[in-house]
C-alpha cells in the first residue's frame, strides 16, 4: 500500500512543520519526500519567474548577467574572515576596461566584473565602491587620470559592503588623499585577517539608515539593506544626462554568498523589497551596482558613443525595468530559500 503524506505549513512563513510520512514497513528504505512548495509556489516556478523578468528592449535581456548569477548558478555561503589574502594576478590587466564618462556628472571605472562610480560635484568627488586591492591603483587612480580628473578631489568614499571587490581600494584613498570612508560594514572589514595586504582602512563614518552624504551640489541618501553582508548599504541619488536629471538606485549587494538559512534569506528578501519600494517611490529609472555584469554597465557604456540624437541613454532603462531587476532578486531568493527548507525537511 503506498504511503500517505501530510504537509503542515503555518500561515507564518517562519513556521514550517516537519513533513510527516506514514509509510508501510516495507517502504522503510525509501528516501522521505520533501516539500518543494510554500504558499502554493514551487521552486521551479520562482526560478522561471525570475528568469522571465530579465525582459529587455528589442528582445535583448536587460539583466541576463543577474539571472545567471543568482538564478542559474548562485553562490552559497559567506567567505571566512581568515580566507587567504588576495593574490596579485599578473595577467589581471587584461580584464581592465577604458574608463567612461557615463553621465554629465558621473563616471564609470572598472572591469567586466567590477564597477566603481565617480560622482562629481561643485566641491569635489564621491567615489562609490573601490574595486579590488591590486586593481585600485590602475583602475581607479589611473582611470581618473585618463579622464582628466584629479583623484585628490575624492572627498568621500562610499563602500557598499565589505567584500574585497568593493572595499579593496578604500585604504588607498584614505591614506593617500585623506578621503572619508562611509560604510555599514566596518565590523566585517575589521574582522578580515588577510583581506587587505596593502593596508586596512581605519574605521571612519558609520552609515545609518536615511543618512545623506552631501558634497557641494551632490547628495546621496543611504539606506541600510543587510543581507548580502550584515552591513550592506544602498543609495538613491540623481545624475544628469545632457542636462536632464535622472534618478538612480544603487543596489549595494546582490549574490547569496551569506549563510544560506531561512533567517538570512528572510533578511535579504526584506531588504530587497524595501529597496524596490524606495526605488519606485523615487521614480528611479536607472539601476547600478558594484558588479558590471548584473546591470550590463560595462557593455552598455560601450555603445554610448554611437547614441543617436534623441535616443535614450542605454542605462536609463525605465521604472518598469528597475522593478524587474528587483523581481529577479526576489523570485530567485525565494527559490533558494525553498531549497533550504526542502533540504531541512529531507533530514
Amino acid at each position: 500500500m503506498p504511503p500517505s503524506m501530510r504537509k503542515a505549513v503555518c500561515l507564518n512563513a517562519v513556521c514550517l512543520l516537519a513533513l510527516v510520512t506514514l509509510a508501510h514497513s516495507a517502504d522503510a528504505q525509501s528516501p522521505p519526500s520533501v516539500p518543494d512548495t510554500i504558499e502554493g509556489r514551487s521552486i521551479e516556478s520562482h526560478l522561471a519567474a525570475g528568469k522571465n523578468a530579465a525582459g529587455g528592449r528589442d528582445n535583448t535581456p536587460d539583466f541576463y548577467g543577474l539571472v545567471t548569477a543568482i538564478c542559474v548558478a548562485p553562490q552559497r555561503g559567506a567567505p571566512s574572515p581568515d580566507a587567504p589574502a588576495p593574490r596579485e594576478e599578473p595577467n589581471r590587466k587584461a580584464t581592465y576596461m577604458q574608463p567612461k564618462k557615463a553621465f554629465d556628472d558621473a563616471y564609470w571605472l572598472g572591469t567586466e566584473g567590477v564597477s566603481a562610480w565617480l560622482l562629481t560635484s561643485s566641491d569635489g568627488y564621491i567615489l562609490y565602491d573601490t574595486a579590488n586591492v591590486y586593481d585600485a591603483e590602475d583602475v581607479l587612480v589611473g582611470g581618473m587620470t585618463k579622464l582628466g580628473l584629479d583623484p585628490a578631489k575624492v572627498k568621500y568614499v562610499i563602500v557598499s559592503h565589505g567584500h574585497r571587490g568593493e572595499s579593496g581600494g578604500a585604504y588607498l584613498f584614505q591614506s593617500r588623499y585623506g578621503a572619508r570612508i562611509v560604510t555599514g560594514d566596518w565590523d566585517l572589514i575589521e574582522g578580515s585577517v588577510y583581506g587587505y595586504p596593502a593596508g586596512k582602512p581605519k574605521r571612519d563614518i558609520v552609515a545609518t539608515d536615511g543618512m545623506k552624504v552631501t558634497l557641494g551640489d551632490r547628495a546621496i541618501t543611504l539606506y541600510l539593506t543587510p543581507g548580502h553582508t550584515p552591513g550592506t548599504i544602498s543609495g538613491i541619488f540623481q545624475v544628469h544626462d545632457q542636462g536632464k536629471p535622472l534618478t538612480v538606485v544603487y543596489s549595494g549587494g546582490t549574490e547569496f554568498n551569506f549563510p544560506n538559512d531561512v533567517a538570512h534569506f528572510d533578511q535579504y528578501l526584506a531588504s530587497e523589497r524595501r529597496l524596490a519600494s524606495l526605488a519606485t517611490e523615487a521614480g528611479a529609472t536607472i539601476i547600478i551596482n558594484n558588479q558590471s555584469q548584473f546591470n550590463g554597465a560595462a557593455d552598455k557604456l560601450r555603445i554610448l558613443a554611437d547614441r543617436q540624437p534623441g535616443e535614450r541613454h542605454p542605462l536609463d532603462v525605465g521604472t518598469e525595468a528597475v522593478a524587474r531587476y528587483f523581481k529577479i532578486e526576489d523570485e530567485c531568493a525565494q527559490a533558494q530559500r525553498l531549497k533550504v527548507i526542502a533540504s531541512q525537511g529531507s533530514h
